[in-house]
């Protein structure tokens, strides 16, 4: 079997969910005979895996797609970071042709590229998705793994849903990483459910966990990673934090990522009159070592697809605090859960967590156990279930 895989990002060069997901995903494909080759645009460097074959759209030879895009900047967010400075037109002519440059560059680069399914991963790739659908004429597979919806609630760009629509329309099939995507993209978009097949999310369980981290300072430690946006939250965790040290003065606060509401979130922190007791680090490369110096992990998502660093969270034996708004709550059962706008509930459990060790111990046990059962190897055998239903395959 024979797999031609369009996606924006794959690691090392990620800055989401998005990779995370194809490396696990190609990488466990590769273990069960399945033949991948990945196309994605060139960010500067070469870099290879041995378990799959990676294609640059690239005009000729070693020449890069400069692209200010990634697949989780928000729509109203893209003029800040457009190349042409022109904000009359707020996603930027960039904005437009990055994405129809990929489609072209990368369908000519895999012209000569046999397969047996096309599979793409979220709304960048699927024009180029349907291009080669229909020169090749093999069946289509997409992957939602979050919508204009979810990153920009307050405004979400008709263009882009519109792609988003197409793709859906066009593909054979589409799978969403879980119900609560499924039931979105129904209602948003109008999808008929018996066109989708749910497949969850996983973690290389292997990777996180170890000894804690002391980073020198006598406080129990609650950790948010993620980017700072609206659809994830991070604004109501920090006034659940106010709630939380008028309890309890010996916390912190770290928020792990970037976003265009890290000046927003800043001074929530100052008005709120806890920012002593929080850190903002910044977009950090290297995350394993800051799931190793907490105590509790919250992810408090307005919107969220699934929610993968959940899953490495509970990994690493931290207890789980997570939104009731998010895929991941479908399946771990040994987190917390909370509604995200419920800052009362969220501050409880935190100082649960945080008070009870036997409740956190017993949080971090039962975790690790689940945790075990929830691995790419189960994902790629569903996935490798939906490009058999096309039979040729």
């Amino acid at each position: 079997m024979k797999i031609l895989m369009f996606g924006w990002e794959f690691p090392p060069f990620n800055t989401g969910g998005l990779g995370t997901h194809c490396y696990g995903l190609t990488k466990a494909l590769h273990g069960k005979d399945v033949d991948v080759t990945f196309v994605m645009p060139r960010f500067g460097k070469d870099f290879k895996h041995g378990f799959i074959k990676i294609i640059h759209a690239e005009e000729g030879k070693f020449v890069e797609i400069k692209s200010s895009l990634t697949p989780y900047i928000p729509s109203y967010d893209v003029k800040f970071i457009s190349r042409n400075g022109d904000t009359d037109e707020p996603y930027g002519r960039d904005f437009l042709s990055d994405v129809n440059k990929y489609t072209e560059l990368a369908a000519r680069a895999v012209a000569r590229e046999d397969c047996s399914v096309i599979h793409c991963h979220d709304w960048m790739t699927f024009p180029v998705g349907i291009k080669v659908k229909h020169e090749k004429k093999k069946p289509l597979v997409v992957t939602v793994h979050s919508t204009e919806f979810d990153r920009s609630p307050l405004s979400p760009n008709p263009w882009i849903s519109h792609i988003e629509w197409k793709g859906m329309y066009e593909a054979d099939r589409i799978i969403t990483v879980s119900n609560y995507m499924k039931k979105r993209i129904m209602d948003k978009y109008n999808v008929p459910g018996g066109k989708i097949t749910v497949i969850y999310n996983s973690v290389e369980a292997d990777l996180y966990g170890g000894d804690r981290v002391d980073f020198g300072l006598d406080e129990r430690v609650v950790l948010f990673l993620g980017r700072l946006t609206i659809q994830k939250g991070a604004d109501y965790l920090l006034r659940a934090a106010k709630k939380v040290l008028e309890v309890e003065k010996d916390v912190r606060f770290i928020f792990v990522g970037t976003g265009h509401m890290l000046p927003e979130l800043i001074n929530l922190s100052i008005d709120l009159g806890i920012s002593e007791h929080v850190i903002f680090t910044g977009y950090q490369e290297s995350i394993a070592e800051y799931y190793r110096m907490a105590d509790v992990y919250v992810m408090p998502s307005v919107s969220e697809p699934f929610g993968i660093v959940a899953l490495e969270a509970m990994a690493s034996g931290l207890p789980v605090i997570i939104s009731k708004q998010s895929g991941c709550s479908e399946i771990m059962r040994h987190a917390m859960k909370v509604d995200f706008w419920d800052v009362d509930s969220m501050a409880d459990k935190v100082l649960g967590v945080l008070s009870y060790g036997a409740m956190r111990e017993e949080m971090s046990r039962n975790g690790l156990k689940e945790i075990k059962g929830i691995n790419w190897g189960k994902t790629a055998e569903q996935t490798i279930g939906v490009y058999s239903s096309f039979g040729g395959a």
